[in-house]
């Protein structure tokens, strides 16, 4: 460790009855060492540009818990999805002879359909769109 310096700083008599509070519960051998501490950690803090690296053990814990979670119940409902629509796609396909045009024109409209409404299509506005040609897909 390097040489250290003497630098004074300022403190209202309320900060500073709190820092000899917590430097001893800390079980820092002197103030000059839970400052040195506590400023090290700010700077990393500011460094790291990610609060997420200096949330407590029990709430980073319980959010990456929760976050498995939610990947594993988004995952299931997205594999429950393709496998409907691969379903559908395959009852058509077998029903009804589209050529290569027809498939490209209608994946086309279909981008633009699912573009202006944000991702939100549903049946009973596709139905409506195919006769109400002026018909908005907003919500």
């Amino acid at each position: 460790m390097g040489k250290k310096e003497r630098f004074a700083f300022y403190l209202t008599p309320e900060k500073k009855a709190i820092l000899e509070r917590r430097y001893q519960e800390d079980g820092s051998r002197s103030m000059t060492a839970f400052v040195e501490r506590a400023v090290d950690f700010y700077l990393d803090y500011l460094s790291a540009n990610d609060a997420g690296l200096f949330l407590p053990t029990s709430i980073k814990s319980y959010l990456d818990g929760r976050l498995g979670q939610l990947e594993e119940r988004l995952s299931s409902l997205t594999f429950r999805q393709a496998v409907e629509q691969d379903m559908v796609a395959g009852i058509l396909a077998d029903a009804y002879q589209f050529s290569d045009e027809d498939l490209r024109r209608q994946r086309a409209e279909s981008v633009q359909n699912v573009k202006k409404t944000n991702g939100r299509v549903s049946l009973e506005q596709r139905v409506r769109g195919a006769w109400e040609e002026d018909d908005e897909w907003q919500d």
